[in-house]
């Protein structure tokens, strides 16, 4: 066996694309419904901590977790998992990924998420747009 699929003996594996799709994907809902890793992990029944290696990719979800996860999120367990791999999501995922990877961006992504009005959704938009060539 090779080093990155086999961590009991030490190795160290390397997220699959796959897993850090579907945790990409399980993210993005929890926070669109505004659940911390904490409530969710209390819905499935693992920390906050494990909430974390899985949407990060970092630990791979067993079968029977997925589906608690997917009932806990309100959709379908084949909404986690890609129709076919294009470059425009995994693009997409790439900038997801980035921006929640700090807590202001994991608050903005939340804030953003409950903003109804979608004129107050565009002028957000265009301030960050702004700011960041600004920047």
């Amino acid at each position: 066996m090779d080093k990155k699929n086999n961590k009991a003996r030490g190795g160290v594996r390397s997220a699959a694309p796959l897993d850090v799709t579907v945790g990409a994907r399980i993210a993005a809902r929890r926070m669109a419904l505004g659940l911390s890793q904490t409530v969710l992990g209390q819905k499935v029944g693992v920390s906050f901590q494990q909430v974390q290696k899985y949407e990060n990719g970092q630990n791979r979800i067993p079968a029977s977790r997925l589906h608690s996860l997917a009932q806990a999120l309100g959709m379908p367990i084949a909404a986690l998992f890609p129709q076919q791999a294009d470059a425009a999501e995994n693009e997409e995922l790439i900038l997801f990924r980035a921006m929640t990877a700090t807590p202001e961006g994991r608050r903005l992504a939340n804030g953003f998420a409950r903003i109804e009005d979608a004129a107050v959704r565009r002028a957000v938009t265009q301030l960050v747009e702004v700011l960041a060539r600004a920047a």
